[in-house]
C-alpha cells in the first residue's frame, strides 16, 4: 500500500506526535531492515494515514494508536514521497 493525497497533512500529524525530529536524527538504513519485519504493521497505518487525511485532529488520534516504530516507518514514507516528488518537479 503506498501513500496517497496529502502529504503535509500527515507530515503535520506527526510533527505534533513528535515523532518527525527523532526520525531525522537516526539511520534510516538500518530502521527500514528493522521495518521489513513489522510488515502489516506498515500496510495498516499507511491506510489510516490515507483514510483521515481530510481530519487532523482525527488523523493524530488515530496514528497515536500506532507503536513508535510503526509511526517513524510512516515519517520516513512521507519524507520518501515528497523527496520524490521534489524530484520529478525539477525535472519540468
Amino acid at each position: 500500500m503506498y501513500l496517497q493525497g496529502n502529504l503535509q497533512t500527515v507530515f503535520d500529524a506527526l510533527f505534533h506526535l513528535g515523532v518527525i525530529d527523532p526520525v531525522l536524527e537516526m539511520d534510516w538504513v538500518k530502521a527500514l531492515e528493522e521495518m521489513n519485519q513489522h510488515i502489516n504493521d506498515i500496510d495498516e497505518i499507511v491506510q489510516v494515514a490515507n483514510q483521515y487525511q481530510d481530519d487532523v485532529e482525527l488523523l493524530k488520534c488515530e496514528l497515536g494508536k500506532f507503536d513508535h516504530k510503526a509511526l517513524e516507518y510512516l515519517a520516513m514514507e512521507v519524507a520518501r514521497e515528497f523527496a520524490d516528488f521534489h524530484a520529478r518537479e525539477d525535472l519540468h
